[in-house]
């Protein structure tokens, strides 16, 4: 069986903690799932009570032992910057550091060959300015 590499946004992370919203894309088979260095520190923040914590814990644990982490190296947040000052070009606002993360986690996702999976549509902003693959996905 091909797995296809995916790299899930925050988003879809605190939908499934929360909610128990997409346990397809979390538990699924055909998936090689790697959690972002951004994606874990987001996670973290959100994570105010003690069971959230403990839970973003776990679940960063396990991406931590299946070596599934990805972290972004001095290149990736060079490129971030390149890509930062485009969007800002064609008039983003590029000062939140949601689109910032947004675009640390695409070129790493990038960076593996693996598809961004998100309910965000800033995205969409990100593609029209690097080539990377993103999969938007309706809130269930």
């Amino acid at each position: 069986m091909t797995l296809t590499k995916i790299v899930l946004d925050t988003n879809i992370y605190v939908d499934w903690l929360n909610k128990g919203s997409f346990e397809e894309l979390m538990l699924g088979r055909g998936l090689m799932r790697y959690m972002s260095a951004v994606v874990r520190m987001e996670l973290q923040v959100g994570a105010k009570m003690l069971p959230a914590r403990r839970a973003v814990d776990q679940l960063v644990r396990a991406y931590d032992k299946a070596d599934r982490m990805l972290v972004p190296g001095a290149e990736v947040f060079d490129e971030a910057g390149r890509v930062l000052r485009r969007l800002r070009d064609a008039s983003r606002e590029v000062r939140r550091a949601s689109l910032v993360n947004d675009v640390l986690v695409a070129l790493s996702a990038r960076s593996i060959g693996a598809t961004v999976v998100t309910m965000d549509a800033d995205f969409n902003a990100i593609a029209e300015v690097i080539p990377f693959q993103v999969k938007i996905v309706p809130p269930e």
